[in-house]
Order: C-alpha cells, then sequence, then structure tokens
C-alpha cells in the first residue's frame, strides 16, 4: 500500500495525488490518502509518518509537496523509513545513488533517465548540461549521468548571475531543465540534435508551459519533451515502480 501525507491545501499537490490515486488503482496497488491540517506542527507530522512506518500494511510513503512554510522538508524526508521512501529523497538512499547501488531512485530524475534510455542515446562521454541543482531532481540526475559516464555541467543561479548560461546550454548534446521558470531557456540556444527534457511546469495566463521555449526549440531539438505530458506522467510511473521495488526489499529483509 502507498500512503501519500500532505499537510493544507494546494491544488497542484491534491493533482500529484489525484494521478497518483489514479496509477495505483490501475496497477492494483492499495492507496491511502491523508490530509493534515495547514498548522501541523513539526513533532505530529513526524509522530504520524512514524506510525505509517511501523504499519506493516504500508509499503511506501511519499510526503506531497509542497508542505507549509513553517515545515522543512528536508528534516522531515530523515524520519520516513528508508525502505518505505517511495520518493528516494531519505539520505541513505542518496547516498546510494551516490555509490551507484541505489534501487529506490528519486523519481523525477527516474523519469529523466527513462526518458534518455528511450532515445537509444549512449550517454558514454556526452556533453550534459543540468540547468538546475535542486535536491529532487539537479543534483540526483547529475548522478545519475556520471554513472553513465557523460560528461556533466551543472548550472544554477550563479552561472546566470555569471552571464554563461547561454554558453554552457549551446554546446550540450543532452539538456535537463529543472528550474521553475518559464521560458528560461531560448529556443535558439539549443544545439542542433540535441535531446532536451523539460522538467519545468509553469503556469503563464492559464496555460501551463516549461522552462525551455518549446516552438522555438523543438525546431532545433532531435529529441524534447512537452509541457505537460512528457516528464510528468512518467514520474508518477517510477512512483509507483518505487513501490512495488519498496515493497519487495521489505519482504527480504
Amino acid at each position: 500500500m502507498l500512503a501519500s501525507v500532505q499537510a493544507g491545501d494546494n491544488a497542484g499537490a491534491e493533482a500529484y495525488a489525484k494521478s497518483q490515486s489514479k496509477a495505483a488503482a490501475s496497477l492494483g496497488i492499495e492507496y491511502q490518502f491523508h490530509k493534515l491540517p495547514e498548522n501541523v506542527s513539526d513533532k505530529s507530522l513526524v509522530e504520524f509518518i512514524q506510525k505509517l512506518n511501523s504499519d506493516k500494511i504500508v509499503s511506501g510513503i511519499i510526503v506531497q509537496m509542497p508542505l507549509p512554510q513553517h515545515i522543512d522538508y528536508k528534516k522531515i524526508s530523515q524520519f520516513i523509513s528508508p525502505d518505505k521512501d517511495v520518493e528516494g529523497m531519505h539520505p541513505s538512499n542518496i547516498g546510494k545513488v551516490l555509490s551507484g547501488s541505489a534501487q529506490i531512485i528519486p523519481c523525477t530524475a527516474a523519469a529523466v533517465m527513462e526518458l534518455l534510455n528511450e532515445t537509444g542515446i549512449d550517454l558514454y562521454g556526452k556533453e550534459a548540461v543540468v540547468v538546475g541543482h535542486s535536491e529532487i531532481v539537479g543534483k540526483p540526475v547529475c548522478l545519475l549521468l556520471l554513472d553513465k559516464f557523460a560528461t556533466v555541467t551543472v548550472c544554477h543561479i550563479g552561472t546566470s548571475k555569471a552571464g554563461r548560461l547561454q554558453e554552457h546550454v549551446a554546446r550540450a548534446e543532452v539538456l535537463i531543465v529543472a528550474v521553475g521558470k518559464a521560458g528560461l531557456i531560448k529556443g535558439e540556444w539549443v544545439k542542433e540534435g540535441a535531446i532536451v527534457v523539460d522538467v519545468g511546469i509553469n503556469r503563464v495566463n492559464d496555460k501551463i508551459v516549461g522552462d525551455v521555449e518549446f516552438e522555438t526549440a523543438q525546431k532545433r531539438a532531435g529529441w524534447i519533451t512537452p509541457v505537460p505530458g512528457g516528464v510528468g506522467p512518467l514520474t508518477v510511473t517510477m512512483l509507483m515502480r518505487n513501490v512495488v521495488r519498496a515493497a519487495r526489499l521489505q519482504q527480504e529483509v
């Protein structure tokens, strides 16, 4: 069973939870959604998570983001049992990504790697540029690309302030963008034939768009993911894969 925990009201988190529930139902995975009040304390949230940790029926736990501002997700994630951490964000699981031995991989990062795999590209020696260095996407994607012997450059706000973002993007044979800023990457920056994976999700004038100027970029890219409909649905699939893997790992103990 997958237990989903949300604190407070957030339309994006609720939409993600609904897609999780739908995917779980299609795969025969039991799904329980737990909504806690906006003003839930760190202590109460941790106690609730610990109850789920000790519940033998629960195979996986996911805490929906974003959390209320008074709660530190990095702190909370450490209280999820590593073998039930289906988001792969517990320090123990991130450490296994670093060592190349992970079985539970952060969902969005796993989705990015699956998309790259589907293109048939051999990442060995390829120039890969990751724009964004978040714990959820950028950093784990960087580690996974390094494990495939890609030559990886990570760009962030410092790169942009130094005026060198375009320079790095322009040489990318593989470009991963996960910032959350609409149109950050101009289409004309994209290298001819590059593989572009746009993880960004932004609402602009009631329209969902990515971090890459899609219309221009698609004329230059060899492969490019759309927003919406690209990384998002596959991320849910990777979450379900992690639930199955977590259940199997718990049975082996």
